[in-house]
Order: structure tokens, then sequence, then C-alpha cells
């Protein structure tokens, strides 16, 4: 083994930058954690800032103490067929990652790391954990080194490419498949429409009245006189004047979370992986390797939809971090740009003509969900506090939209595929080729097995999603015939494509 190869195989701390960020990790935490109790304890006194000042510092003092014996008892090793991560003062633990389950090394880059030049890297891996090979914080020419590295010798296991470093590709040839321009973007964020700010500000108000000086009371008496001041003067154009500043104030919140979260968004790939930069204040740069792609799903927005747009996530087995393994390739996209995406990830097309509907009782849930329990909780908030009714009205849309659910609610075993349409408003066309199926398991319920329907869910080796790709209300024997067709064609695979477990075991000692 050569000098460099020695010096490279050493066990490394992360930078030395990293107490740096300590103030940030934890300081805000524990203000926001400690402010409500704060508050609570001076019960409308006079706010003190000293007890709190102190109580705040000795709290930054034990976390910075314990974050410098964290960073002290924190070490990596990156062996010629494996990384090692060392953790833990009292608690040693030593974690052990084999080369060939490293997909891929993804950068993410907040604005303070991005400011002192450090990076977090995330081992993307067949597991499911989050933290499996995760290292805070380290330079950015030591991040691209991992990355480099580890994708030679992750190579070399899989004898996908050389050993040699010319034999990958660097990240700036790779071929960009999409890029989200402005203009788009701001476009995409106008549908993200959100009143999270109201929350906000209320917030504001009654947790910082001790602090500002301010008297919530006295805040609620003014938006009593706003109120009879408009219902007095009866002005429709001062309504529409306050419900146009709400839309307004929700448009450009959605503009801004959008911008934050998906500014600069591209997408490229290379021989065995698509690759996801993204962000204005934290960076982030995301690997999916394509032959980890279990499932693909295409959204359809309620507003969006009808006018061209679409949005396609696929599921991994490492998941990039996200939850579910759900990873967003397409943000905001016309469907000719979806296909070729849908296509270069091995997913077969969706087949529309070949969808079946759900049993007419799948309307049934929904009258519960939607109209029922929605009906009575309003009913039971109207006793307390009158204007509340006022929302029953809007229990009549979520009856249409129950009535609707049978016949937007539809699946297909296709020859290559499990294919399953839901959602009246928000449509989710969701693709499973056969080779990704793990599990089929037929599920009823009380009611279910009073109406003679069942629930086929459907999962694979990267677990079940939320609201997954699974077939509600579907007739008992249908049910029973959907799995053993699917069963069947998954059997009839060759071994190399047939669904396989993720590894198990990640060496921890």
């Amino acid at each position: 083994m050569s000098p460099d190869e020695v010096d490279e195989a050493a066990p490394r701390r992360l930078d030395p930058r990293t107490l740096l960020l300590l103030p940030f990790r934890v300081g805000w935490g524990a203000l926001f954690a400690g402010l409500p109790a704060v508050l609570a304890w001076s019960r409308g006194e006079t706010f003190n800032p000293l007890p709190v000042m102190i109580g705040l510092g000795l709290v930054l003092i034990v976390m910075g103490v314990g974050g410098l014996l964290s960073w002290l008892t924190f070490t990596y090793q990156v062996l010629p067929d494996q990384v090692v991560i060392a953790r833990g003062l009292l608690n040693r633990s030593r974690r052990s990652i084999p080369a060939e389950r490293i997909q891929d090394v993804s950068i993410t880059r907040g604005p303070v790391s991005r400011l002192i030049g450090l990076a977090e890297v995330r081992l993307e891996t067949g597991g499911g954990e989050k933290d499996e090979g995760v290292l805070a914080s380290v330079s950015l020419a030591e991040a691209r080194r991992l990355r480099e590295v580890l994708r030679r010798r992750g190579s070399a296991a899989t004898a996908i490419a050389d050993t040699d470093a010319a034999a990958v590709a660097p990240v700036e040839d790779e071929a960009v498949l999409f890029r989200l321009g402005t203009g788009r973007l701001l476009f995409l964020g106008l549908f993200k429409f959100s009143l999270v700010w109201i929350a906000a500000i209320f917030g504001l108000l009654q947790y910082g009245s001790e602090i500002s000086g301010l008297d919530w009371e006295w805040w609620l008496s003014r938006l009593r006189d706003v109120e009879g001041e408009v219902r007095a003067r009866a002005d429709p154009q001062l309504g529409l004047g306050v419900l146009g500043a709400a839309i307004a104030l929700g448009l450009a919140t959605g503009v801004g979370r959008t911008v934050l979260r998906n500014f600069g968004f591209t997408l490229t790939q290379d021989e065995r992986r698509f690759r996801v930069r993204r962000g204005l204040l934290t960076r982030s740069e995301v690997a999916v390797a394509r032959r980890q792609i279990q499932l693909g799903l295409i959204e359809r927005g309620p507003v969006s939809g009808p006018l061209g747009w679409r949005a396609f996530k696929v599921q991994t087995l490492g998941g990039g971090g996200e939850a579910s393994g759900m990873q967003e390739l397409l943000p905001f996209a016309r469907p000719t740009e979806v296909a070729p995406v849908v296509e270069t990830a091995g997913l077969p097309p969706f087949r529309e003509g070949e969808l079946k509907r759900v049993s007419p009782a799948h309307a049934v849930d929904g009258v519960i969900g939607f109209v029922l329990v929605p009906g009575l909780m309003i009913a039971v908030a109207g006793a307390f506090f009158w204007p509340a009714l006022f929302l029953l009205p809007l229990t009549a849309a979520g009856l249409v939209v129950a009535l609707l659910r049978p016949s937007r609610h539809r699946f297909a075993a296709t020859e290559d595929s499990v294919q399953v349409r839901r959602g009246v408003l928000v449509r989710r066309d969701w693709t499973v080729p056969h080779g990704a199926v793990q599990t089929l398991t037929v599920r009823q319920g009380p009611l279910q097995r009073r109406m003679g329907v069942a629930t086929v869910r459907i999962d694979t080796a990267a677990g079940g999603a939320a609201g997954g790709p699974h077939v509600h209300d579907v007739e008992t024997p249908r049910a029973a015939d959907l799995v053993r067709e699917v069963m069947a064609r998954v059997h009839a695979l060759p071994p190399r494509v047939r669904p396989t477990p993720p590894p198990s075991g990640d060496g921890s000692t």
C-alpha cells in the first residue's frame, strides 16, 4: 500500500470548523423549546431577561461541551473494501458499511456551512436508515474527494467500471435531463399557495407578547373592533380588499417556499444514476441509483394538472434521506418531459386503457371520512363557537369527492407492472414493476367484510409509502385474482430481476 493510500485509510475527524456550527444547531433549538416554558412560568408578570439569558447560557455551555466531546470521539475511515464510522464516549459504536453497498455520495450545504466552506456528506446505500452513513460537516474539498473515491471503489466492487480514476466520469460531464428555469420556478410557486403565515403571525403574537410588551387580549379586541367596523360599514370593497390581501400573502408564501427549496433545480444522469441538485439557502445534491428504483409516481395537481403540469417521483432503496424512500426527479414538467425520464428510469409507461374500476362501495369510506366525521367535528365546534357552523356547507364538497372516488380509483396488472390510479382533486399514477413487488397483503376491516370488499396492499423492498400504490375497496374475489396474477408474473421473472430484500446487517459492533 502506497503512503498516499495509508494516509487515505487513516481515521479522520470531522472538520474542526464543525464547532462553529454548534450555536446554530443547538442554540436556536434551545431558545424556541424554552421560550413557551419561560412565558408560562412568568404568568403574565413583567418579563425579566436576566434569568432567561443565564439559563440559555448554561444550556449552550452544556451543549457546547457535549458537541466538543462528540467531535473528538467521531472518526471515519475509507478502507479499500468498506467505510468505518466510529463514535461515542461511554457507549462506543463502530459501524462498517461495505463498499459494494454504497451507491453514491450526496452532498448538502446549508447557508452557514456554505459561508465557512463545509458540507454534509451522506452515503447512499440500500438501507432505510437516514443516519446510516452521515458525516455532518467536512470541508467541501473533502466531500468531493470522498465522492470520487467511493464512486471508484463502489464501481470496482460491482464490476461496473474500472478502478482507475479516469474510468469515473466527472460530475460536470453528466448529461442534463431537466432544468427548472426561473420563470417556471416562480409559476410553480403560485400553485403552492399557503396560509401558514397566518399561524406564524398568531403564534408570534401569542408567545411573543411578554417579550414585546404587547397584550394578546389587546390584539383580540382590536380584531373585534375591525370586525365590527366591517359589519357596520357593510362595504364589499373592504371585504374584498382583506380577502385579496390574504390571497396575495398566501401566494407570496408559496412562491418563497418554492424558491428556497427548488432554486437551481437540475436533473442529470450518467450510466448508473440520476443526480438532483436544488436549493437556494440550503444547497443539496442527491444521487439516485437507477438499479435501486422500486416504483414511479406521476402526480397531477388540482389546478396545475388540467393546465398540463406533472410531477414525477421514484421510490428507491436508499431514498436519499426522503420519507418512505420517495425522491422527486421532476417537480414541474410537461408530459413530454416526463415520458423520457420515466423510460430512462427503467419504468414501464402508464397504460390507462387497461385500468379497471374498484367497487362502488369505495364511496362509503369517502362519505365517512369527508362528510360524517368533518360534519360532526364542525357541529361540536359550533356548540362552543357558533361561526364554525358556516363551515358546514364545505361538507357538500366532501360529498362530491366521496361520490367520485370509485370512478377515479383504478388498477391493473399489466404484463410488466402493477399500475394504480387514485385521487379526485390530486391524481396519482403509480407504476410498480413486477420485479420490485416484495409483498402483497389482502386486508379487510369490519365494514369491508360486510360490503364484500378488501384492500390489496402492494409493498416493495424499500417499504410501504404512506398513501402508496394500494388498491382499496375492490371486490374480494377480484382482490384474490389480482394477488394470484401478480404473484404468477413475479415467479415467472428470471432470478436476477426477482425482488430481494435490502441487505441485512451493517457490521455494527
